[in-house]
C-alpha cells in the first residue's frame, strides 16, 4: 500500500514521477513474496553458485554500496547547472550555507528521538537522517549507503518526497519570515559573466574542496567535471550524454534500487514515522535558515539590498526551490523577477549539501571510533 501510495503521487499528482514511479515500483517487486528479487546469490560449501539470485540485488550492490549511482547523478546534475548567477553574486553562497543549518538541528533530534520507546537511532543513523534536510535525493542515498544502509528505504523516500512537496512546504514558512515590503525587495540586474570565470569555477572548487576536505571530493568532483563538460563547449556530445542518456539510465537504477530496500520488515516500523517527522523538520529549518539569514545580510548591508524570499532557494531542490522563490516574489509584486538571483544560493545549495555530507562522513566515523 506505501509503495501504491507512492506510484498514485507520482502519475496522479506527478510529484517527482521520474523517481518515485522507479522507487514505488522497486518497493513493489522486493515485497513480492516467493519472487526473491532482492536475495543473494545461494553458494554450495565449494563456493560455487547454486542460484544466482535477484536482480534487485545485483543492481543495489552494484550502484548502491559502492556509491556508483549517486555519483553519475552528481555528474548529470553538474552538465545540467549553469553556476553563473552564483559567480555573479557570490554573497549567495551564504544562503547556500545557511539552508544546510536543517541538516544538523535534524541530527540532533534523531539522537533526542531515540529517547523514546521503540525508536532507536545512533549516530551512523542520526547523520543520515540529517541529510534529509539538504532536499538532495543523490546525497542522501550516497551518506546513508556509507552510514546507515538499513535506513536507506526510508530516508531516500523522505528525501525525494519532499523535494516534490517543495512548492507546498516553503511558501508558507516563507511568508511567516517575511514582510510584504521585504518579499517586494527588487534586486540590481545580475552582472554577465565571462565564459573563462565559468570554465575556472569547477576546477577551482574542487582543487579547495580535495584541500579542505576529502571526503567530499566523489560528490564534488563529478559535479564539477559535468559542469565543466557543460561550459568548455567543446564537448557538447558527452556534456548532452551526461544531461540525457547517463543521467535517465543511472535514474532508473537508482530507484529501483532505493525501492528495494522498502522491505515491509525494514520498512514499516516507528523508526520510519521518525525520520518522516524529522525529515519534515529538517526540510522546514533549511528553508527557514536561508530566509533569515538573507535577512541579516540586510541588516549588515542595507546598501546592496536581498529579498530574502531567494535565501529559501538555498536548499538543493534544484531549480524548483528557485522557481517557487520567484513565484512567491510575484504574488507580492508581478514586476519583481527574482529567478536568476534565486538560482545563485539554488546551486549554492547542491555544493553546500555535498560540503555537509562529507563532513557527516569525515566526523561521524571518528566520533564512534
Amino acid at each position: 500500500f506505501v509503495c501504491l501510495l507512492l506510484l498514485y503521487l507520482a502519475i496522479v499528482k506527478e510529484f517527482e514521477p521520474l523517481l518515485l514511479i522507479p522507487i514505488g515500483f522497486g518497493g513493489l517487486l522486493s515485497n513480492l513474496p516467493f519472487a526473491g528479487l532482492n536475495s543473494p546469490p545461494v553458494l554450495d560449501a565449494a563456493g560455487q553458485m547454486i542460484e544466482p539470485g535477484g536482480f534487485l540485488y545485483y543492481i543495489f550492490n552494484a550502484g548502491i554500496n559502492t556509491g556508483i549511482f549517486p555519483i553519475l547523478i552528481f555528474m548529470g546534475v553538474g552538465a545540467m547547472t549553469d553556476f553563473g548567477p552564483l559567480i555573479a553574486n557570490p554573497k549567495t553562497l551564504l544562503l547556500g550555507a545557511a539552508a544546510q543549518l536543517g541538516i544538523f538541528a535534524a541530527l540532533i533530534g534523531a539522537l533526542a528521538l531515540s529517547f523514546i520507546p521503540g525508536i532507536h537511532f545512533d549516530l551512523y543513523a542520526a547523520g543520515s537522517i540529517g541529510i534529509i534536510g539538504g532536499a538532495d535525493g543523490p546525497t542522501a542515498i550516497y551518506v546513508t549507503s556509507r552510514l546507515a544502509p538499513d535506513l536507506l528505504g526510508p530516508i531516500a523516500v523522505a528525501a525525494y518526497s519532499y523535494m516534490a512537496l517543495v512548492p507546498i512546504i516553503q511558501p508558507p514558512i516563507m511568508r511567516l519570515l517575511t514582510t510584504e515590503e521585504e518579499r517586494k525587495i527588487k534586486m540590481v540586474q545580475l552582472r554577465p559573466v565571462s565564459k573563462l570565470e565559468k570554465i575556472l569555477f569547477p576546477i577551482t572548487v574542487l582543487t579547495t574542496c580535495a584541500v579542505l576536505l576529502p571526503s567530499a571530493t566523489p560528490l564534488i568532483g563529478a559535479l564539477m567535471f559535468g559542469n565543466l563538460a557543460r561550459e568548455t563547449g567543446v564537448i557538447d556530445r558527452l556534456s548532452d550524454t551526461m544531461q540525457n542518456a547517463l543521467m535517465n539510465t543511472v535514474t532508473i537504477f537508482l530507484g529501483l534500487s532505493v525501492g528495494s530496500k522498502m522491505e515491509a520488515s525494514l520498512f514499516l516500523n516507528l523508526n520510519t514515522l521518525g525520520i518522516l517527522a524529522l525529515g519534515m523538520v529538517a526540510f522546514g529549518l533549511g528553508t527557514a535558515g536561508g530566509v533569515l539569514i538573507a535577512k541579516l545580510m540586510n541588516k549588515l548591508d542595507p546598501k546592496h539590498p536581498v529579498n530574502p524570499l531567494i535565501g529559501s532557494a538555498g536548499v538543493s531542490a534544484v531549480p524548483m526551490a528557485a522557481r517557487v522563490s520567484s513565484k512567491v516574489g510575484q504574488e507580492a509584486d508581478p514586476q519583481n523577477f527574482l529567478l536568476m538571483h534565486a538560482m545563485g544560493p539554488n546551486v549554492a545549495g547542491v555544493i553546500g549539501s555535498a560540503v555537509a555530507a562529507g563532513v557527516l562522513l569525515a566526523v561521524i566515523p571518528f566520533m564512534m571510533a
